[in-house]
Formats: C-alpha cells, sequence, structure tokens
C-alpha cells in the first residue's frame, strides 16, 4: 500500500515535461499562397523550417531574429536591386543555404553584404552562390559559426570600390571550410578574429589579398588555395598562427607576394608549395617564425627578410630555380638557415652523407647591385655576373657573411 500511494504521489505532484512541438515546414514560391520570404520569416516560430522554391525573389534587408532554417530547393534567387544588405541574421542557431544572392547595394561608407551575421552564435552558412555583391557574408561579433561550401564572385576591378569576400570582425572560433572567392577585394579578411580554423577554400583573383590576417591569434589555415591575387597572402600583427599544406601560385606585380610576414610571432609554416611568385615569402618585424619542409620554386625571390626580423629558422625547405634566394638589407643576419636544398648550390660531398660540405651563402652579390640599381636586372642572365657571384661566395665582401646555410642538402628534400 505504501509503494502504490508513493507513486500516486509522485503522479499528481511531479510536473510533466514540457510538450515540445515539432518544426514545422513553411513552404515559400512565387505562385503559393506565401511568396515572400519576408511573411513567411514573420510567420515563422523558433525552430521552423523555411524551404523556398525556384524561382526570383526580389528583396532587401531580410531580417532573421530567431532560430531558423532558410533552405533554398533548387537554387532560387534573390535579388537585392542594388539596395542595401540582402539578409541580416541576429540570432543563434540559424542556417541559410542554397540560394543565389545577386545585386547587394554599393557604398563607400556603409559595409552592405549578401549575408550579414550580427552578434550570433552556432550559425551555419553553406553551399550558397553569390554574385555581384559589395561584401559578401559579413560575420561582426560572432562565436561558433560555419562558412562552408559558398561561391563568392564579384566583378568590379577597383580596390577602393570592392568589399572582402568572407569578412570577420571581433569573431570567436570560426570554421571558413570549401569556399570559392573570386574578384573581390581581399578574399578572406580577418580582423580581432581568435582560433579561426580556415581550409579548402580557393581564394584567386581578388584585388588585394586572398588571405587578409589582421590581429588575429591562435589560427589555423590549410589546404588552401590563393593564386593570381594582387599581392597573395598578408599575415600581420599576430601570434600563434599555424600556415600548412597550402598552395600560393602566380601572384605577380610590382609588390606582391605569396605570403607576407609583418609583427608576426610565434607561428608555423610548414608544409606550403610557393610557386612563381614575385616574392615567395617576405618578413618585416616578424620573430620566433619556424618556416619548414615548404616547397618554394620559380618565384623571382624565394625570401625577403628584411633585418627587423629575426630568430626565424629556416629548414628542409626546398629551394628550386628562384631567380635570387634570400634578399636582405642588412649587412648581418639574426636568423637560422639550416638544412635546406638549394638548386643553385655548387659545392661537393665527399663523404657522400647527402650534405654538403662547404656551406652555401643564398645573397648573391647581384640582388644586392639590384637592390641599388635596379635597371642593371638586364644583366641577369651574363657570365660577367656569374663570376661576380662566384667570387662574393668564396670571399664575401658586400654580402652578409653571417648569413649561409652551413649544411645544405645536396639532393631534393622528399
Amino acid at each position: 500500500m505504501k509503494r502504490i500511494a508513493k507513486l500516486l504521489f509522485c503522479l499528481v505532484f511531479i510536473p510533466a515535461a514540457p510538450f515540445l512541438s515539432a518544426a514545422q515546414v513553411i513552404t515559400v514560391s512565387t505562385d503559393g499562397s506565401i511568396s515572400s520570404i519576408q511573411q513567411a520569416i514573420e510567420l515563422a516560430e523558433p525552430g521552423d523550417v523555411i524551404e523556398v522554391q525556384a524561382g526570383t525573389y526580389v528583396a532587401n534587408n531580410l531580417e532573421i531574429t530567431k532560430p531558423l532554417t532558410l533552405r533554398g530547393i533548387n537554387r532560387p534567387l534573390i535579388d537585392g536591386n542594388g539596395e542595401g544588405t540582402i539578409l541580416v541574421i541576429r540570432a543563434d542557431n540559424v542556417t541559410v543555404q542554397g540560394f543565389e544572392l545577386r545585386n547587394t547595394g554599393r557604398s563607400y561608407v556603409r559595409d552592405y553584404a549578401a549575408i550579414l551575421i550580427d552578434q550570433a552564435r552556432d550559425f551555419v552558412v553553406e553551399d550558397n552562390h553569390l554574385f555581384n555583391v559589395f561584401f559578401g557574408i559579413y560575420l561582426a561579433e560572432t562565436d561558433a559559426g560555419i562558412v562552408r561550401n559558398n561561391h563568392i564572385e564579384s566583378y568590379d576591378r577597383r580596390e577602393a570600390s570592392s568589399g572582402n569576400g568572407i569578412h570577420l570582425w571581433y569573431v570567436r572560433n570560426p570554421r571558413i571550410i570549401g569556399n570559392r572567392v573570386t574578384g573581390m577585394r581581399d578574399g578572406i579578411y580577418l580582423e580581432f578574429v581568435e582560433n579561426a580554423r580556415i581550409h579548402s577554400n580557393i581564394s584567386n583573383g581578388n584585388n588585394r589579398y586572398g588571405l587578409h590576417y589582421m590581429f588575429s591569434n591562435g589560427g589555423t589555415y590549410y589546404d588552401n588555395t590563393f593564386r593570381e591575387n594582387g599581392a597573395g597572402v598578408a599575415v600581420m600583427y599576430s601570434e600563434n598562427v599555424d600556415m600548412k599544406n597550402n598552395l600560393f601560385e602566380h601572384n605577380w606585380g610590382p609588390s606582391s607576394y605569396g605570403l607576407l610576414l609583418k609583427d608576426m610571432r610565434q607561428s608555423n609554416i610548414e608544409g606550403n608549395r610557393f610557386y612563381k611568385n614575385t616574392v615567395a615569402i617576405y618578413s618585416e618585424s616578424s620573430t620566433n617564425i619556424l618556416i619548414k619542409g615548404n616547397h618554394i620554386e620559380q618565384n623571382g625571390w624565394a625570401v625577403n627578410i628584411k633585418s627587423s626580423s629575426a630568430r626565424n629558422h629556416f629548414s628542409e625547405n626546398n629551394f628550386i630555380e628562384n631567380s635570387f634566394d634570400v634578399r636582405t638589407d642588412s649587412p648581418r643576419n639574426n636568423n637560422v638557415f639550416e638544412g635546406n636544398y638549394w638548386s643553385h648550390y655548387e659545392g661537393y660531398d665527399l663523404d657522400r652523407n647527402g650534405i654538403g660540405d662547404v656551406p652555401y651563402r643564398p645573397v648573391s652579390l647581384f640582388s644586392v647591385i639590384i637592390e641599388k640599381q635596379p635597371e642593371s636586372l638586364i644583366l641577369m642572365r651574363s657570365m660577367f655576373i656569374r663570376l661576380l657571384d662566384t667570387a662574393e661566395r668564396i670571399m664575401p665582401v658586400l654580402t652578409p657573411k653571417t648569413l649561409y646555410d652551413e649544411q645544405p642538402k645536396m639532393h631534393r628534400i622528399q
């Protein structure tokens, strides 16, 4: 009897769990009862799914302020008609996928975007196509969001009047995965970002940088391609950044780099390929950077390292057929070059241990001459210049005496 009484007490006095209704699917179509995306957003309850059927929807400043999934079926087009931002997200747990968005507004004072995510977390923006936009996807003060498999393209070739493809400002823990960005100012731009994971993106043909990293610590970017941008990639005023297994290629121009480092600290550059850039790696005021296991081939300058950079370590890299291997502006060297392969090395290996018996000096006399007299570049392939470089390497006078690789590898490092 006591057990029965206790059971009855529990049934009467313990409150039941709240009723959880299943998510509702709201369908939007150009000829249906709901033909407006804004109308569907207003009708939806938190957690609902809005499915937008194929067609063209002219709209801008669509605002989501509750958790929703906005899903395009057969890639419907949202045309911003050249006015303002198209879609604004100001809620957590929002997903936007499967749309084409075109024609944002453009302004010199406002950052109009195809998709703006403002002060939200745990969102997903994926599989969208964005064309003729000022900014593409703009993240402001967000946390733990995913931007994945989007295609962003614009056509304004003027840097001053173009925005960034994926723009992150005061963002924590973002994941930027598998996107393709072209024709923007910067393909991907980060400012005050913590712990970014940027991988498997293709950023090509952008007006300035394929990736621009500013005041952002603790991130990783890997397996990306940065091709034919105005100046490749710039990583500035940051620390603890890992840069691995990326391809930097065909970033040509009078001020162009594969990778520009400025005021960087405690970071790694490993396993990347630098192919046919004006300068593969440029370093200014950067310290304690490990540059290891990279393939640096057929660039104008393989490395341009300023005297303000110190305690950087270059090891196990392949320097292959670059016009110039290393350039510096100081007779002193505060960095380490050790155990690299240099295709221009002409030394010998009598003990056959795979390491050259004489050090390699990668700064050529001709590179010093060019820095002071650029017009002398016309003599680059002449026999006279080869003789000067050989004499300087044997008995250095004008090139840094302490900048050498004491253990150059005889064979390309696999």
